[in-house]
């Protein structure tokens, strides 16, 4: 999935424009505000997502402000100037039907209810109020604090939970806090209703929102709506020209870390640094391309590493970021394959780049697969709604009309150009998920 913040296009098919957004069922306007009012046509079902989306999340936390774009979100479902309580709030949602939630990540916040199409109306009162006008009383929040301390708890159950976070730490390392979604303990169980206000004043503003609508609905009528109930919404300063987020300085040098948890594998994590949309656009359709071209059962980086038996399983991603999106390889092994899988692993990296890697067959196949997953995204229309939300808040609106166009132009210099630029000969951090009685046998013993 792609992502960056209001980024011109500067690669193949720059601008979509409205012929483009209207293949996709999609149109777009602005208020006076700046809020930016997306509708999502798709008659299919009697059914309407409002979805509201910030430019907020990690990437916007210094220490002091760990994890509360996180409790934020659950501070969202609560009292608000029309609605006197938690239990008046969700009272309301019965009334209305909804399916609701929403979700923090790095470089976005959403929120979104689904309901239907004859309750649009209603929606978008209660949308408009807890998205504007809500109370944060100290009670609710503190009712609060426990609720998502526990996700941490669910979350350290998992010995991968571990694995990931200290990988990512090292990555990482100088403004971690930026990249920590789920936050610190110490900073949510000490957050107070003035914290929560200064992250909406800040952030929760319509010149740094957009509201999109999807499902059995007409653009003339919601951008009417939205008129009305979001028209008077104050503009504010733009957050990131007060605000900016920090540059990740590149490694500057590997790093590795061991993690003992209670497996019965040796599982092997290699992170490096990938292309930022601020200053490689075209990386980032490069690397979405070579990630699923060595992703298939035939390809010979499966064929290496997969079919010989040197790992049960083995995958490259990288996820697309304004700031920095991690490139992360992922294998299972263990303790009597660990080094030959590990000295395997190296080798591939190598072959990266060599002419017959990979056929041209499997280049298409990987752009044609793409596409269509794509594809398959849009029939959906509250799935679409999270997915326009995602592209919005970090590549922008034009970047998601653009992408097949963009993956399409991938050249196999474009993918060489990444593995040199990103991956080979560059420093990244090795983190290895494994048991104590295995790190001892492997002189890997003395980890996290």
């Amino acid at each position: 999935m792609k992502r960056a913040m209001c980024l011109a296009l500067v690669v193949a098919a720059s601008y979509a424009g409205p012929a483009a957004a209207q293949k996709y069922g999609i149109s777009s306007t602005f208020l006076d505000n700046g809020l930016e009012v997306i509708v999502i046509e798709n008659p299919a079902v009697p059914l309407a997502t409002i979805e509201i989306t910030a430019k907020n999340g990690a990437y916007t936390e210094p220490p002091e402000y760990d994890g509360l774009s996180h409790l934020y979100e659950h501070m969202f479902f609560k009292a608000n100037r029309n609605i006197p309580s938690q239990e008046a709030y969700m009272e309301r949602q019965r009334e209305l039907g909804m399916v609701w939630n929403g979700t923090t990540s790095e470089e976005r916040v959403n929120y979104f209810f689904t309901l239907h199409r004859d309750d649009l109306y209603d929606g978008m009162v209660f949308m408009r109020d807890a998205i504007r006008y809500p109370l944060f009383l100290q009670e609710e929040l503190v009712r609060e604090r426990p609720v998502v301390t526990a996700e941490f708890d669910r979350a350290e159950a998992s010995p991968f939970f571990h694995w990931g976070r200290a990988v990512s730490q090292l990555s990482f390392s100088r403004y971690w806090s930026h990249k920590n979604v789920i936050g610190d303990r110490e900073v949510i169980l000490t957050a107070t209703p003035e914290k929560m206000r200064i992250i909406q004043n800040r952030y929760y503003v319509p010149n740094n929102s957009a509201l999109i609508v999807a499902g059995d609905v007409r653009p003339d009528d919601v951008r009417a709506m939205v008129e009305e109930l979001f028209g008077d919404w104050p503009r504010a300063a733009d957050p990131f020209e007060k605000y900016p987020p920090p540059d990740h300085p590149p490694l500057d040098s590997s790093m590795e870390v061991t993690v003992i948890q209670p497996v019965n594998a040796v599982f092997i994590m290699k992170q490096w640094h990938g292309p930022s949309l601020r200053d490689d656009i075209r990386g980032t359709f490069a690397a979405d391309v070579f990630s699923f071209v060595i992703g298939q059962p035939n390809s010979r980086f499966q064929k290496m590493l997969v079919d010989s038996g040197l790992v049960d399983g083995v995958g490259l991603g990288y996820q697309t970021l304004v700031y920095t999106g991690p490139i992360t390889l992922q294998a299972r092994s263990d303790r009597d394959r660990y080094e030959r899988a590990v000295a395997a692993i190296a080798g591939e990296i190598e072959h990266f780049t060599d002419a017959d890697y990979y056929t041209d067959e499997q280049l298409e196949y990987a752009k044609n697969q793409l596409e269509i997953g794509e594809i398959y995204g849009r029939e959906e229309p509250t799935n679409f709604a999270h997915t326009i939300s995602y592209w919005w808040t970090t590549g922008g609106l034009d970047y998601y009309l653009n992408y097949i166009d963009n993956l399409r132009a991938v050249s196999r210099e474009d993918i060489t150009d990444y593995v040199k630029r990103y991956i080979q000969g560059r420093h990244n951090v090795t983190g290895v998920l494994t048991s104590q009685e295995d790190a001892e046998a492997l002189g890997l013993a003395g980890g996290m």
